[in-house]
């Protein structure tokens, strides 16, 4: 009786133990959702070219275990400068945004947007996150950060050509920035606030006379259709930058088993930031081409007029670094950090 007993007390235990490894193995191999919102169409340089194929390598390298719901265009509501928040909150699980559209928080990160200070995205992209992971990781705490990332060179697509400082004054200009308003104003021109994704129409209903983007954003906005003239830059440095952030709610990266989480790590950091970069660096030689292509009006400023450009825009250097000591933060040493690394990357 003693015998049967303990038989039937081992199989119990046996049972359990099957029943828990189960669980377990089940747990291991459960299917995580991802839902990833952002701002712009689906063929739209970022979204194309670098989120979907990011997505695709996450998917295939969990296994299957990990799907990425992609969201574009603001599908799930709310504006652009609300979606760093909307990843942070977990109203969604990542997003890809502009630091520049809530001005005043990340303020060691605005470095990068300054006047002439970068050019190749690529480069500048490597530099930036690496500037992020040493110098301004504390303004990412409340994120999985994925990764970081700039455009390239910054120029104007205006209605009436820019051939000189004086041909800008007056000129109502889309900034993406506070930073980049501020250098809109030390140019003469009126800089007018808004994302990106408003850029279209405000153009076509007059309510601006030309924006500040990279070539690679202007075939989705349709900016060539819109204006006839581009205003490029002497020298390798473009006349500013944006900063971007790909962000992962962090209790949504905690949640995961280790091996998933290895596989966000492994799809985060440099090369991920060199990835998006590289995306816009391709999109800025096919934006250019579409604008060539309509015959559209290409302005070369040379050297000599570069160098007026960059000293009337200099001041908002000056700026930036005095705001910044008064909040105990030494603007100067990070400016000189930041071109550092991008000269680094730049080899």
């Amino acid at each position: 009786m003693r015998t049967i007993k303990r038989r039937a007390a081992l199989a119990a235990l046996a049972a359990a133990a099957a029943s828990t490894l189960f669980a377990g193995t089940a747990s291991a191999q459960q299917t995580m959702t991802l839902r990833l919102h952002q701002m712009l169409p689906p063929q739209a340089t970022i979204p194309a070219k670098a989120i979907v194929p990011w997505a695709q390598k996450v998917e295939a390298e969990s296994g299957g275990r990990i799907k990425i719901q992609l969201f574009h265009a603001m599908q799930l509501g709310g504006a652009p400068p609300q979606l760093f928040d909307q990843a942070r909150d977990g109203v969604v699980d990542i997003t890809w945004t502009v630091l520049g559209y809530t001005p005043g928080r990340f303020n060691k990160s605005e470095v990068f947007e300054l006047p002439f200070m970068s050019g190749s995205a690529e480069q500048s992209s490597r530099a930036f996150q690496e500037y992020v992971e040493k110098f301004a990781a504390d303004e990412f705490k409340d994120v999985k950060l994925i990764a970081v990332h700039t455009h390239g060179p910054g120029l104007f697509h205006t209605k009436a050509p820019v051939t000189g400082l004086e041909s800008l004054r007056g000129m109502k200009v889309r900034g993406g920035s506070r930073i980049i308003n501020n250098m809109l104003t030390k140019l003469g021109a009126n800089p007018v606030g808004m994302p990106v994704p408003a850029v279209t129409e405000a153009l076509s209903k007059g309510v601006i006379d030309g924006t500040t983007i990279p070539w690679e954003v202007t075939p989705a906005l349709k900016v060539s259709e819109l204006v006839k003239n581009h205003t490029t830059f002497a020298g390798q440095q473009g006349l500013y930058t944006q900063t971007f952030a790909f962000s992962m709610n962090r209790s949504a990266y905690d949640k995961l088993p280790a091996d998933l989480k290895k596989v966000i790590d492994n799809n985060s950091g440099i090369e991920t930031a060199a990835m998006f970069g590289r995306a816009m660096d391709e999109g800025d030689k096919v934006g250019r081409a579409i604008a060539e292509k309509a015959g559209n009006n290409i302005v070369a400023l040379d050297v000599a007029e570069t160098q007026r450009w960059r000293r009337t825009a200099g001041t908002v250097e000056t700026d930036w670094v005095n705001e910044m000591k008064g909040k105990n933060i030494d603007g100067a040493k990070l400016a000189s950090e930041a071109r550092a690394l991008i000269a680094k990357y730049s080899k």
